[in-house]
Order: structure tokens, then C-alpha cells, then sequence
């Protein structure tokens, strides 16, 4: 997991109008949530956040008002529908050895068995307890030689040292789909005929 480090400025105007001002100045307004405490409006940087965005469950840095450090992990993003720009985030504050529930990529790998069949994906995610300064990047699984009628379930992902599932152990994560062939209609067969 990567950490990255941002400079953040606390607000203390709230609303609509606010939030536009934030934006016109190229920075995200925020909120920091920690448990049982009030939270934090911030001012992020918009362009450092994008980019620190694109990993998923980054560990943020946050260099509040250049006073406070604090780690944050981002919980929830919101994007313009047409332009993608960051329009508001919420990030949990974290402390190192603190345990989280997140959800991380999975991604297969390897070739299916000879035949045509499909690879689906019943989650994208999966969701585990893991210390938040050590979030996988993603969870990588073998698909090697697996025929169609195959499924892989949550405890058959190999999960890192010190992470485990937040879901029962027989959630389907991935299935083997049999290719299904087209009916080709009579005069679909005529006319390759000819």
C-alpha cells in the first residue's frame, strides 16, 4: 500500500456556495471522520487527490493546516457525472495498527481450459479486514486450466499475512461460464449456402 503524503487546510464555511468557492480555487472540500470525535472539514488539493485517488485504498498523509499529521483512508468519492473531476470525499482517520474492513480488487489470472468458456466475475471485490497501513492493492487468483461449472469462493483467494475476510467463506467471488453458441435460423443457413 502506498502512502501518500497531502497538505490539507481545515474550512469553516459549510454549504453549497462554500464548497463552489472551494472548488473554483482547484481544491476538494473533505470531510475527516475519526471515531467518536467531531469531524474535520478540509480543503484538499484537487489535483494531488486525483492522482492519489487512482490507487485504491491509498493511505492518506494529511498535513492539516501544517500542525497536525494524521493517516486517513478515503471511504467515500464523489465525481461529476460528465467531467469525472472530484467533487467531495470523505476519509476515515486511521491509526497505525488500527484494523479496517475495505474492499480490495480482485484480479484473475492464467488461461481457462480449452472450449470457449467465459470467465465471470460474481464480485470485483472482496471485502477483508486488514491493518489499514498494510491494504493490499489488489488480490490476484489462478485461474489456470479451470473448465466451465468451476467456481472460486472467498476462502479460496490466497490472502495476505494478517488479512482476513469480512464475508462468509462460500461467497462466490468468480465462476467458469460455458460458451453458449448461437442458433443459426434456416434462412441464416440459406443464405451461407449460397
Amino acid at each position: 500500500m502506498s502512502e501518500v503524503k497531502i497538505a490539507a487546510e481545515t474550512r469553516t464555511e459549510f454549504g453549497k456556495g462554500a464548497a463552489r468557492r472551494v472548488r473554483r480555487e482547484n481544491k476538494v472540500p473533505g470531510v475527516l471522520y475519526e471515531h467518536g470525535m467531531v469531524p474535520i472539514h478540509l480543503a484538499l488539493p484537487g489535483h494531488e487527490l486525483l492522482m492519489a485517488l487512482r490507487t485504491s485504498n491509498v493511505l492518506l498523509s494529511l498535513d492539516i493546516d501544517g500542525k497536525s499529521n494524521e493517516l486517513a483512508i478515503p471511504k467515500a468519492v464523489q465525481r461529476d457525472p460528465l467531467r469525472g473531476d472530484l467533487v467531495h470525499v470523505d476519509l476515515l482517520m486511521v491509526k497505525r495498527g488500527e484494523r479496517v474492513v475495505v474492499e480490495i480488487p480482485v484480479v484473475a489470472e492464467g488461461e481457462l481450459a480449452p472450449g470457449g468458456n467465459l470467465l465471470e466475475y460474481v464480485l470485483s471485490t472482496l471485502t477483508v479486514e486488514a491493518e489499514a497501513t498494510t491494504i493490499a492493492d489488489q488480490l490476484t487468483v489462478s485461474v489456470q486450466g479451470l473448465s466451465a461449472g468451476a467456481a472460486i469462493l472467498a476462502k479460496d483467494i490466497p490472502l495476505p499475512e494478517g488479512v482476513k475476510l469480512a464475508v462468509e467463506e462460500d461467497t462466490p467471488v468468480l465462476q467458469i461460464l460455458a460458451a453458449q453458441a448461437e442458433e443459426v435460423s434456416e434462412e441464416e443457413e440459406g443464405e451461407e449456402a449460397v
